[in-house]
Formats: C-alpha cells, sequence, structure tokens
C-alpha cells in the first residue's frame, strides 16, 4: 500500500483555530502597548514597573500568536499550544463573566475559546495531528505511532 511522504494539508478547522487563537493573542499585544503608552505618559508610581508589565503582555502574546502561526501553517506541533491557549481564553472568559462582572468582554473571550477547542477536537483535526492515511483508523494510526511513525516508515525504506 503506498502512502504519500509528507502530511496532509491542515483541515479548515485547525485554520479557523488558528485565527481564533491568533485574535486574542493581537488583543494581548495592543493591550500591553497601550499600558506602555500610558505608563509611560503618566508620572512614575512607586513599585509600579511599567516595562515589566507591557513585556508580560509581550511575552504572552507572542506565544499565542505562535500557537496562531503554527496551526495558521499547519504544523502539528502548534496543536497542544492551541488547546492550551483554548482553555486558557474559557478560563479568563469565565473569570470576566462572573466574579469581574464584564460579560461584555467574558462572552466572546469565553466562545473564543471554546470555539477554538471545538474546531481543534474534531474529527479532520485529529485525523491530521495523527496523520492518518486513507482508509486508516485512529487507533491504527496511533499504534503506528502518527505523523512520527510515518517518519520513521519512510526512512526505512530509503535505507532498504
Amino acid at each position: 500500500m503506498s502512502h504519500p511522504e509528507n502530511p496532509p494539508p491542515a483541515p479548515l478547522e485547525v485554520r479557523l483555530a488558528g485565527v481564533l487563537t491568533g485574535l486574542p493573542g493581537l488583543g494581548l499585544l495592543v493591550f500591553g502597548v497601550v499600558l506602555l503608552v500610558h505608563g509611560l505618559r503618566t508620572p512614575p508610581i512607586p513599585g509600579n514597573n511599567v516595562w515589566a508589565e507591557f513585556g508580560t503582555y509581550a511575552v504572552l502574546a507572542l506565544i499565542f500568536l505562535a500557537a496562531s502561526v503554527g496551526l495558521l501553517l499547519g504544523q502539528t506541533w502548534a496543536r497542544s499550544p492551541g488547546v492550551v491557549v483554548a482553555l486558557l481564553l474559557i478560563g479568563v472568559g469565565w473569570y470576566l463573566l462572573g466574579p469581574s462582572g464584564q460579560p461584555l468582554w467574558g462572552v466572546p473571550i469565553g466562545l473564543c475559546g471554546l470555539a477554538a477547542l471545538v474546531l481543534l477536537f474534531r474529527r479532520p483535526s485529529r485525523a491530521w495531528a495523527l496523520g492518518m492515511h486513507e482508509g486508516e483508523t485512529e487507533e491504527e494510526a496511533a499504534e503506528r505511532g502518527g505523523l512520527a511513525g510515518r517518519r520513521a516508515e519512510r526512512e526505512r525504506r530509503e535505507q532498504d
């Protein structure tokens, strides 16, 4: 049985999840810049480090954006960070909705995380992450080792 050598392109679900994880990353980056500009324009407050605050938001934004870009480019490594980002968004949305009393922010952020999570666990996304062959079950792909197993198969054929 002949199988393609390269992993299949990422399905639409994965690319949409990439967009949904990227939006909050851009929001964090914009928020960090706004805080930095505001902090530099106001008199310094003892114990407040505007640069550290900006750095925290910038690093979080870059993590979110790295997962997003990885999903958009169809990199299978980005699925797990994408799931983590989605779970974080659900938690932030829940906190904004409940204890913070900010439903106008909490509902869209929580729904964004929930939608990304659902997209990353739909069957086409799972099949893509496992590197499933045509007609292969998820269990068979997992036993084979997914994409890593596909690479090992290719290397064995090249050695023969």
